[in-house]
């Protein structure tokens, strides 16, 4: 199976925290599925960790680093397509980092593992 992490999602993975549910910690630790973590997840992180909104027990960067080496995780880019696939998402959720996550989902057939129930309201598979 392939998925797209939600930013929490990944934190959740990474600091081993007790919200993550049972059912994205075996599709996480299955290596045979490809687990994706948006450019737009790395840019979130990065951004309110510079802005004191976000503690993490380490550098971003490091984090990220470690989890893609580790866990064989893949990088999913923001590509034109998907910026411009934003257009086209109706404003159930405000968040824009959420909704690039969302334009990239649908336009790469891909599950978003999250807990956000807005997502929900979005032409999206969602596992949690």
């Amino acid at each position: 199976m392939r998925f797209l992490l939600d930013t929490h999602v990944f934190i959740w993975w990474a600091v081993d925290d007790p919200r993550l549910s049972a059912r994205a910690r075996v599709a996480l630790a299955d290596a045979g599925n490809t687990v994706y973590l948006s450019a737009a997840s790395a840019w979130e992180l990065a951004l309110k960790v510079s802005l004191g909104k976000l503690a993490l027990p380490d550098d971003p960067a490091n984090l990220i680093s470690k989890a893609m080496i580790e866990e064989g995780m893949e990088t999913l880019p923001i590509t034109l397509h998907h910026a411009l696939g934003l257009a086209r998402l109706p404003l159930h959720h405000r968040d824009p980092f959420d909704r690039m996550l969302v334009a990239q989902a649908q336009l790469e057939g891909l599950p978003i593992l999250s807990a956000d129930p807005a997502f929900a309201a979005y032409d999206v598979e969602v596992i949690w």
